[in-house]
């Protein structure tokens, strides 16, 4: 089984935009915007989830190795002593290989879908804490919207003003301390090992 490669790159994200009510029907439109993967990356939590992921990962890459082993070792046999098997032994033994050939391409391919879907178990609680804090500075700030500045995105923040990034009020309102300085809509962050999910793309509607 491959290695998967978990990125925070654009390409693999799905985010897209994140609406916040307006704090009053007749208030002026304000728009800010945010980079879920600079956000994401700035958590302390997302140690952690790199970490299971690769503890979850090898223990599927383990088991696949002794199902190849096994199938390696059987297939040796098979070879070594094939030409003093009778027609019915024979036919068994091809038979079984092709039984764990088989189930190794399948425990390959789950084997990927469950690292994905674990990497979406943990990563859920964690949006849903980013998109909580979104929604709470977007109250408290005056935001009608807040998009997302993220390359695959939809829509994408093509340009901005800085004073509409609120990259680290969302980060200060968790209490975290922004480390590294958030990205402008044209210069997205590094790769940090984990691809982000979507995270709530339903607007919510305006207050009356």
């Amino acid at each position: 089984m491959k290695t998967l490669h978990l990125t925070f790159a654009a390409a693999l994200l799905v985010v897209g935009s994140f609406f916040a009510p307006a704090a009053h029907a007749q208030a002026p439109l304000k728009i800010g915007y945010t980079s879920v993967e600079y956000v994401l990356s700035q958590m302390p939590e997302r140690k952690q989830i790199e970490s299971d992921l690769k503890t979850y990962s090898a223990q599927l890459e383990a088991q696949l190795k002794s199902k190849q082993a096994d199938f390696d070792a059987k297939l040796k046999k098979y070879q070594a002593g094939g030409a003093g098997m009778t027609d019915i032994v024979k036919r068994d033994s091809e038979k079984e290989l092709q039984t764990l050939q088989q189930g190794l391409q399948e425990f390959s391919q789950t084997a990927q879908q469950s690292l994905q879907q674990k990497q979406q178990q943990l990563l859920s609680p964690v949006l849903d804490k980013i998109q909580k804090n979104i929604d709470l500075v977007a109250n408290e700030s005056g935001y009608s919207y807040v998009l997302n500045s993220d390359a695959g995105s939809s829509p994408i923040l093509l340009h901005g003003p800085k004073e509409g990034d609120i990259s680290d009020l969302i980060l200060k309102k968790m209490g975290i301390t922004p480390t590294a300085p958030s990205p402008t809509p044209d210069a997205k962050p590094a790769s940090q090992g984990i691809a982000t999910p979507a995270v709530n793309k339903t607007p919510a509607p305006k207050k009356k």
